[in-house]
């Protein structure tokens, strides 16, 4: 056992759960058939948290600890400012333009293009994060934090929302459009003039969505709203910001058992303050709620204290394995299962779809669709898993 840990040491929890969580990712965005899915690998409808709202705050998270654990350690390096500039621009415009590339892949297409997507914030999130990093102490990054959270809130609790063409026909229909054709039906709507309805948090109608349609070009993946949307993306820098908190306590906190004391002792106040939050503003992934944020943010640091317990305090890490791997080309990985999809979800390269032959194949024997669908994903992130593998022996690290 270490006493401490220093910038030049890898986090083997950290590794070992940011790739259990792309390996998530996977399993939640491929199952066999959207229409059989079980409820907890679903996003919640609107408010609300499952299982699945998780992974990318997870993820975001994590992207937050890994900066300062990278960059205190380039800066203990004597490396300049503009040189690690020049390298977080390259990255984040790398993984903007992969983002893009997966929406394009493999028609190439630009009509109907969706600018916003999950890569695309990853890659602002990192670069504010990043940025900040190198500008701020973590007393200036806890207010910043802190005051984007309660601006945002006031945003959504005082501040009329304009009326639009996509608000004018909620009034008129009490309903908003949604993908795949359908429509959600809405709450009251309170009009305060001819020009403004009051401040809400109802799909397609609130402020997030009103700012997202006067500055987003592309396609929303809600029709009329998209969850990774500009505005949205404010709170979600907040994650990564807290993710850089957390990973100062692991690199300041000298005592082992008093380092994770400390970060447990955050996450679980996190967690009780955003429950507190939720009574005001609900959690809620689609607008990346405040109280959203700091809910997802104690889940995540309680669950980075629990690996660290685990795998870097005790030394309990074969189990690591396949986060481990995952996680050692992360990205690679999520763009790799994007680009596969064109094999095992269509007929356009083998000519039969699989995951349709393999949901006939499982439910024509008796196991219950939603089973099969679960398997199959299991099944696809396992398939990814071979060429992670193979760079990971041959060590092979992609850095996007």
């Amino acid at each position: 056992m270490t006493e401490t840990l220093n910038p030049t040491k890898r986090l083997i929890s950290l590794d070992a759960l940011r790739g259990f969580t792309i390996a998530a990712m996977v399993i939640v965005n491929d199952p066999g058939s959207w229409s059989s899915v079980y409820d907890p690998l679903l996003h919640a409808n609107w408010n609300g948290v499952t299982p699945t709202d998780l992974i990318f705050p997870f993820f975001l998270f994590m992207v937050g600890v890994s900066i300062t654990l990278a960059y205190e350690k380039r800066k203990q390096q004597g490396a300049s400012k503009p040189d690690m500039y020049k390298k977080i621009l390259s990255r984040a415009v790398k993984i903007m333009l992969l983002g893009w590339f997966l929406w394009l892949w493999p028609d190439f297409s630009f009509e109907g293009m969706r600018y916003a997507g999950v890569l695309p914030r990853i890659s602002l999130v990192f670069l504010a994060c990043a940025v900040l990093f190198l500008n701020t102490n973590w007393k200036q990054q806890f207010w910043i934090g802190g005051g984007i959270l309660l601006l945002y809130w006031m945003l959504f609790e005082w501040i009329p929302v304009p009326v639009d063409d996509v608000i004018q026909s909620a009034l008129d229909t009490g309903t908003v459009q949604r993908s795949g054709g359908g429509i959600v039906e809405l709450g009251e709507i309170e009009r305060l003039s001819e020009g403004t309805i009051a401040a809400n948090y109802q799909p397609g109608i609130n402020i997030a969505a009103w700012f997202d349609r006067k500055v987003l070009p592309g396609r929303f993946w809600e029709v009329t709203w998209d969850p990774e949307g500009l505005l949205s993306t404010l709170p979600a820098i907040v994650t990564g910001i807290i993710g850089m908190l957390i990973g100062r306590l692991v690199l300041k906190v000298q005592n082992e058992w008093e380092k994770l004391t400390w970060i447990f002792f955050a996450g679980f106040a996190m967690y009780l303050l955003a429950e507190a939050w939720s009574w005001s503003m609900p959690l809620n992934k689609n607008l990346w709620t405040s109280s959203y944020t700091l809910w997802t943010a104690g889940m995540a640091t309680m669950g980075l204290a629990a690996c660290m317990l685990v795998v870097d305090l005790l030394g309990y890490t074969k189990w690591t394995g396949l986060g481990r791997v995952y996680g050692a080309n992360a990205i690679t990985s999520y763009v790799l299962a994007g680009m596969l999809t064109i094999i095992f979800y269509s007929d356009a390269v083998l000519g039969f779809a699989p995951n349709r032959a393999f949901m006939d194949g499982m439910t024509s024997i008796g196991m219950s669709a939603k089973l099969a669908s679960f398997l199959y994903a299991i099944i696809y992130m396992l398939i990814i898993y071979i060429p992670a593998l193979i760079l990971y022996r041959k060590k092979i690290f992609i850095k996007v």
